[in-house]
């Protein structure tokens, strides 16, 4: 069992980083220096959302998924699913609680619902596997299958992302628009009919009925974007996926040995790009939020409490029943990888989302600050046990 102050040090270590490139993001907004002003940061997460978050998740996923691990790891993305859905409801509950303005509605249910499956997990895996007196066994065996795990859980938490999390904070983040009614309408309300009949009254509110139907059904399609079903990560997960599973493709352009190989060198530079870019960003919208954020203290407390206290317990929980039901198998480190995914902080993609709608960056700094500060104290209290769970 790895000590807890290694522990303690390992699992600081990423948030640290973190921590450290949000400063950086932050002293370049700066009026002083404006290098990573408002115009800045929205070109900047554009780059984030079309070139360096597809080509992370496809150099990841591709290098590391084959046929027989994805057999083998059905259940995660059962699993990563089921991270959103109780997280989604314990941010509902936080949102019936401390009753937030309505267009951070979206925003405190996204940070319940979407954890950091990906940069997250990529530093505190590998760094757990070094540790020779480890629970995992073998360090290159464990780094081999640990990355593997990684990938798959980021390419999962990608795509529910921009699916579900992308349209859900969409529709709850716009609250609707009333239309002042107009002179024609208002003459409209004066006139007198010259005949009533109860026949006319039925036709008219099954009319009416019918009418507010159709213009919610239209509200709703406007809010939701079906487009992000097929958002660049997700084209970059299933173009990974193919490449990973046919052999003759993965042989072209996967391994030290493939005639292709320079197409995976440089996807990897490129996708290198994405951590330190998104929380750049999030550091340059920190600025704002500390100047005037709308966000309350009981809507912060009420997102850490969710994702560090909450989601982790219902965690063991699922993870541990899947276990004893033969859903998923006995080898501690896949088990681990699947408790860490309801332990992580909120996910970075967040602050993506919210730039690209124009709405909230300042707030969702703010608690990704809050919520990456006390990452360190959850992702060693909640490690540890998993570990002493599992072994």
């Amino acid at each position: 069992m790895v000590k807890l102050l290694e522990l303690f040090i390992t699992s600081s270590k990423p948030v640290v980083e973190i921590l450290l490139i949000t400063s950086v993001g932050f002293y370049m907004a700066l009026d002083g220096v404006n290098l990573l002003g408002q115009d800045a940061r929205k070109y900047l997460n554009n780059i984030v959302f079309y070139v360096f978050g597809p080509s992370l998740i496809g150099s990841r996923l591709a290098d590391s998924v084959t046929y027989e691990s994805l057999v083998k790891m059905w259940f995660m993305p059962v699993n990563v699913l089921l991270t959103f859905i109780i997280g989604s409801l314990l941010g509902w509950i936080v949102i019936v609680i401390t009753k937030p303005p309505s267009h951070l509605r979206g925003l405190i249910l996204g940070c319940c619902a979407a954890g950091n499956l990906g940069n997250m997990p990529l530093i505190i895996i590998p760094a757990v596997c070094k540790e020779k007196d480890g629970p995992f066994g073998d360090p290159e065996s464990c780094q081999k299958y640990g990355m593997g795990y990684v990938a798959l859980s980021m390419a999962m938490g990608s795509i529910y992302i921009w699916t579900y999390v992308y349209n859900l904070m969409r529709v709850l983040s716009n609250s609707p628009v009333e239309t002042p009614p107009s002179v024609e309408s208002n003459y409209d309300s004066y006139k007198v009919p010259l005949i009533s009949s109860k026949e006319e009254e039925e036709d008219n509110q099954k009319a009416g009925r019918w009418e507010k139907v159709k213009r919610r059904l239209v509200s709703l399609s406007e809010k939701v974007n079906l487009k992000t079903i097929f958002a660049p990560s997700t084209i970059a997960a299933m173009i990974a996926l193919v490449i990973g599973l046919i052999t003759p493709l993965r042989k072209l352009i996967i391994g030290t040995e493939a005639p292709l190989r320079v197409l995976q060198d440089s996807v990897t530079l490129v996708g290198d790009g994405a951590v330190p870019a998104m929380t750049m960003i999030i550091g340059g919208n920190l600025l704002k939020g500390l100047r005037g954020s709308g966000m309350k203290k009981t809507s912060i407390i009420g997102v850490l409490v969710a994702r560090y206290i909450l989601l982790p317990m219902s965690g063991v929980l699922i993870v541990r029943g899947a276990y004893k039901l033969d859903l998923v198998t006995s080898e501690p480190l896949y088990q681990f990888v699947l408790l860490l995914q309801y332990a992580v902080p909120p996910a970075m993609n967040l602050g993506t989302i919210t730039q690209l709608f124009g709405t909230g960056e300042s707030e969702c700094s703010v608690i990704m600050l809050w919520t990456y500060s006390l990452a360190s104290i959850s992702l060693t209290v909640w490690p540890t046990f998993f570990m002493w769970l599992v072994a």
